[in-house]
C-alpha cells in the first residue's frame, strides 16, 4: 500500500451530554489520516474497504477532494495555492460512507500552519464546514451554524481542540450554550501504519464501520427521544458559498 503519509487510527469516540439529563455513548472504530493529493493505493482485492471520493466531501461536485477544499477556502479569501493538506476521515467502505466529522489541516508551501477546516455531516444528508484558525495548541472557537443533533437548536458555539495527529489522535469538541457545556465529543486513538494487514484486521474488528457509526447515532437518538428529550425543529439548510 502506498500513498503519501497515510496512517490508520483505531480510536474511541465518546459523546457526553450533561443537559437536560446526563447521557453518554462510546463507540470504537478507525479513521484514516491521508494526503488527499496522494490517497493510499490499495491492492485490488482491498479497494472496496477504503475509497476516498470527492463526492463525499464539500459540495460533492468538485473533481477532487483537494479541489473542493480549495473552492471552499477561496470563497472565504484563503488561498491554499501550493500548500499541503492532511485529512482525517472515514473512508467509503463497501460502497457506504458516513463522516460525522472530517478535519483538514492546511499548511503553506513552507510548512507553516495556514488554517484548519472542520467538515460536519448530519444524518439528514446535509454538510457544513467551519474555517478555523487554531492557536499553537490546536484550540479554536466558532459559532454553531449547523443543525446536527435533533435535541439541540442551532445556537451557542463550539470550543474545539484539534491538534494535528501524530503518534496519538486526541480531538475534543465542546458545545457551549448559555449556562454551560451541555455536550462534549472526544476522539482518542493511536497511530498504526496503513498496511494491508492492518486494514484487514481493523475491517474484521469493525465490519461495515461507516454503517455502524450511522446506526449507532440513530439508535442513541431513539433512546434519548424515549427518555423524553424534546426534538428541536430542523431549520432549512442553505448550502454555504463554495459548497454547492
Amino acid at each position: 500500500m502506498s500513498g503519501g503519509a497515510s496512517a490508520l487510527y483505531p480510536c474511541t469516540i465518546t459523546h457526553v451530554r450533561t443537559r437536560p439529563s446526563r447521557y453518554a455513548l462510546r463507540h470504537r472504530t478507525y479513521l484514516w489520516l491521508i494526503d488527499p493529493d496522494a490517497p493510499p493505493r490499495l491492492p485490488r482485492g482491498l479497494r472496496a474497504l477504503a475509497r476516498f471520493e470527492a463526492r463525499d466531501h464539500f459540495g460533492g461536485t468538485a473533481p477532487t477532494v483537494r479541489a473542493g477544499l480549495s473552492r471552499f477556502l477561496a470563497a472565504r479569501g484563503v488561498d491554499l495555492a501550493d500548500g499541503t493538506v492532511t485529512m482525517l476521515t472515514q473512508a467509503r467502505v463497501l460502497g457506504h460512507v458516513f463522516n460525522p466529522l472530517t478535519v483538514y489541516w492546511c499548511h503553506r508551501a513552507d510548512g507553516s500552519p495556514l488554517c484548519v477546516v472542520a467538515e460536519v455531516h448530519n444524518t439528514y444528508g446535509e454538510r457544513h464546514s467551519y474555517l478555523l484558525h487554531p492557536d499553537r495548541d490546536g484550540r479554536a472557537v466558532t459559532g454553531k451554524e449547523f443543525y446536527v443533533s435533533p435535541f439541540f437548536p442551532v445556537d451557542g458555539g463550539y470550543r474545539m481542540r484539534l491538534p494535528e495527529p501524530g503518534e496519538r489522535l486526541d480531538l475534543t469538541v465542546h458545545l457551549e450554550r448559555a449556562g454551560g457545556r451541555p455536550f462534549t465529543a472526544t476522539v482518542r486513538g493511536t497511530r498504526r501504519p496503513a498496511t494491508p494487514r492492518a486494514l484487514v484486521r481493523l475491517a474484521l474488528r469493525h465490519p461495515l464501520s461507516t454503517v455502524a457509526v450511522s446506526l449507532a447515532i440513530r439508535l442513541h437518538g431513539i433512546r434519548l427521544y424515549l427518555r423524553g428529550l424534546p426534538v428541536q425543529p430542523r431549520p432549512h439548510h442553505r448550502p454555504q458559498e463554495g459548497m454547492q
